[in-house]
């Protein structure tokens, strides 16, 4: 397995963790809103194991809450980097070792803003449809080369940041292990049939 993150230290410890699992993985640090970090990663990920099998498209941020008229355009360029363009150039530098291996499976993060609205939120919305659009181009794309693209959209995932954020304690929240489950699941051989999906990820929060 490997890591790709703009964090080293958050990373080192990821790290440290799977390690102390009998799980072997290796760390990639870089700011992946840029294609040169993404390409850097998937060369560290041919170096270290000969190529990939699975990407999972996990980075993304919630940086807005307010009217549309007042999102400013700093804003969305990193609402969009972060959640987009991400996805974007990782997938870009992923497809080609895909392919050297004949085929394989791409998991990106969207959110339940694309399919259910929601208030204030226009800068993080646009730049989630953008991945679920990217996700249904790719499956389609690369159909007939064995790469299946798809997406899940969790609705607010249950995180000691998130928690203490919400003005309602015991608002419904998504447990991670559901998020990890379905994304384990469309990476696998079990949902060889599915591509082009988003898949919404609701728990209780529906």
């Amino acid at each position: 397995m490997l890591l790709a993150d703009v964090n080293a230290v958050g990373l080192a410890d990821r790290i440290k963790e799977f390690g102390a699992e009998g799980i072997a993985a290796k760390a990639s640090a870089g700011d992946l809103t840029q294609p040169e970090a993404a390409r850097a990663a998937t060369a560290a990920a041919q170096a270290q194991f000969g190529g990939l099998d699975v990407v999972v498209n996990v980075a993304g941020g919630f940086f807005s809450y307010g009217p549309f008229t007042e999102v400013k355009p700093e804003t969305l360029d990193r609402e969009l980097a972060v959640n987009f363009k991400t996805a974007f150039y990782m997938c870009q530098a992923a497809v080609p070792l895909l392919l050297a291996r004949g085929g394989g499976a791409i998991v990106n993060f969207a959110s339940i803003a694309v399919v259910r609205s929601l208030m204030h939120m226009s800068a993080y919305s646009a730049a989630k449809s953008a991945v679920a659009g990217l996700t249904r181009e790719l499956a389609r794309e690369y159909r007939d080369a064995n790469i299946r693209v798809n997406a899940v959209a969790p609705a607010t995932v249950r995180t000691a940041d998130n928690v203490a954020s919400m003005a309602d304690p015991k608002a419904p929240l998504v447990e991670l292990d559901d998020v990890v489950n379905t994304v384990l699941f469309l990476a696998g051989d079990e949902s060889s049939a599915i591509t082009g999906q988003i898949v919404p990820i609701t728990g209780k929060a529906y």
